[in-house]
């Protein structure tokens, strides 16, 4: 399999669409790894494994209509696979298998089929002091963006996924490119606070256009810098409420069409207005566990 993933926006041909089967039991308290699934643990509210098969589904048709190869992982019993987007990424054509949570790596093992398919020299991983996670690493071109945190508690931070070391890797093996990070607001107990990746508060859209959510960068001029890259009459800026919601978590199939939750109103309006094709699919259940649908995909191909 020849990988290419030049950006977020070019026409999907290939993607790991992760699964919800064999989900496992609702997790305990202590093992949640974010503050929105402790926040539907702890209000009984955390979603079923019936309700996730069925969105996911939901997304597994639209690829279908899109004529999009889906590959699904292996099911491994009682464990969640439905963010695939952690647990590696594609930069050009040469496969990265993250860094992730040390408990999450049998996730990697249910894929290991399809990076078997690729030529092994195209396949890559970071030292074990370099994390790095899918949704902090956003392809656009000739740049590499790189949602990181810099705090020196950031070993006290479950919610923390990518640190210097990971950005300096991805500086140092992809040299043609320009990586450019951000410092993204972190928050172990108030989802509404906690950019968990990235793509949590930014995401590039069509050929010049992005959602982007202010609060989720800790520093200003960070946020200022992607608001001067992309234009500020191209940008839909979203709410705290939205953030929170994952609103700028949708997922491109090309430059023109992109899947997005139903309930996302305000944003699939505009998306609209700006010549968009919006997929809508139910994806409110998966969202309490803090990702969406850039989350659960792993795009290998694009033309």
């Amino acid at each position: 399999m020849k990988l290419n993933i030049p950006n977020e926006t070019s026409r999907l041909r290939a993607v790991i669409l992760g699964t919800a089967e064999s989900n496992g039991p609702v997790p305990s308290i202590e093992d949640a790894y974010d503050p929105k699934s402790l926040e539907h643990i702890k209000a009984g509210t955390y979603p079923t494994e019936k309700d996730m098969v069925k969105e996911m589904e939901a997304v597994a048709k639209v690829f279908e209509k899109y004529d999009v190869k889906v590959y699904r992982p292996k099911i491994i019993k009682d464990c969640n696979q439905i963010f695939t987007r952690d647990i590696g990424f594609v930069i050009d054509d040469v496969f990265v298998k993250a860094n992730i949570l040390p408990d999450r790596e049998e996730e990697l093992d249910a894929i290991q089929y399809i990076i078997d398919q690729i030529d092994p020299q195209k396949v890559m991983r970071p030292p074990v002091e370099a994390h790095i996670e899918g949704g902090d690493v956003i392809v656009w071109n000739d740049h590499i963006f790189i949602g990181t945190y810099r705090g020196d508690d950031y070993a006290d931070y479950i919610v923390a996924r990518t640190n210097k070391a990971g950005v300096d890797y991805i500086t140092k093996e992809f040299p043609q490119k320009t990586v450019k990070s951000f410092n993204l607001r972190k928050s172990q107990t108030n989802a509404m606070e906690n950019a968990l990746h990235l793509d949590c508060c930014f995401q590039p859209i069509g050929k010049d256009k992005a959602i982007l959510h202010k609060n989720g960068f800790l520093k200003d001029r960070e946020y200022q810098w992607l608001v001067d890259f992309f234009g500020k009459e191209n940008i839909f800026e979203i709410t705290k409420e939205e953030m929170y919601n994952m609103n700028s978590n949708v997922f491109s199939i090309s430059e023109d069409v992109i899947i997005s939750e139903r309930n996302f109103t305000r944003l699939n309006t505009w998306l609209r207005e700006n010549g968009f094709t919006v997929e809508e699919v139910p994806y409110a259940e998966i969202a309490k566990q803090e990702g969406l649908l850039r989350c659960s995909t792993l795009p290998l191909i694009r033309d």
